[in-house]
């Protein structure tokens, strides 16, 4: 796997509400939990089967949240992916690193 798909490390900053990935190749990815939250990859919060593996709308995470959603804690998924638990108990999504890096390309950026 390419070292701009790997995670090096991931921070959850709640103050900032906030998750930040730090890949392999040093890139830097902030991704505003709000956001995130709606950009959720599961089949319930993409609105059916097919709308799966639709591009994420960078705009997404402009739109101010009508919920306080936060992370709640990370699980690793394999090699490949993580499955978010937010604050609200919600948890079926798994973000594909390949997901998560094109949602922000942006180096240090918040989209």
């Amino acid at each position: 796997m390419e070292a701009k798909f790997q995670i090096k490390a991931i921070t959850v900053n709640s103050g900032l509400r906030e998750l930040q990935i730090t890949w392999a190749d040093g890139h830097l990815s902030r991704y505003p939990m709000g956001g995130l939250r709606k950009a959720c990859p599961c089949v319930f919060c993409q609105g059916g089967h097919e709308n799966m593996g639709k591009p994420v709308d960078p705009a997404i995470f402009l739109e101010p949240s009508k919920h306080d959603r936060l992370i709640a804690r990370i699980v690793q998924v394999g090699n490949y992916a993580i499955q978010i638990v937010w604050n609200d108990g919600h948890q079926t999504g798994i973000y594909r690193y390949e997901r998560l890096r094109s949602m922000c390309p942006v180096e240090n950026g918040i989209i």
